[in-house]
């Protein structure tokens, strides 16, 4: 059973930070979350992709401030958790899991064939 305590009675007794186990990989990352608005506080759950669980937070709170005018202070997040590829609820996080993505090149010059790609040669000095 979980027991609950008042922030009155509660104590802080240690804060750990948590690493990520693979930081090279993206993931998803599902967020629970509860934010007091100016009408009241609502429930929410958002998804990022990042590498880390600080990375996604961290977009949380942007994405909140930008979407809702919500200051940091004013959110709680109840729970961070990676979600697979196949469990993932928003269209904005489905559209990166297709094997056959591309993204245009809106600015492409073309090469400059008058420029060769020279090679310079250094003499070791043998003395």
């Amino acid at each position: 059973a979980r027991v609950r305590v008042k922030k009155i009675n509660g104590e802080i007794l240690s804060v750990k930070r948590i690493y990520e186990k693979n930081p090279n990989s993206i993931k998803n990352f599902g967020v629970w979350l509860r934010y007091d608005s100016r009408t009241g506080s609502h429930n929410m759950y958002k998804e990022f992709r990042d590498l880390t669980i600080d990375g996604a937070v961290s977009q949380l709170y942007t994405d909140m401030a930008a979407r809702h005018r919500t200051k940091k202070s004013s959110i709680q997040i109840i729970k961070v958790k990676t979600v697979k590829a196949g469990d993932t609820v928003r269209p904005a996080i489905k559209q990166f899991h297709s094997s056959k993505i591309a993204f245009p090149h809106p600015h492409t010059l073309p090469r400059d064939y008058q420029k060769r790609s020279t090679t310079l040669l250094y003499k070791a000095n043998l003395t």
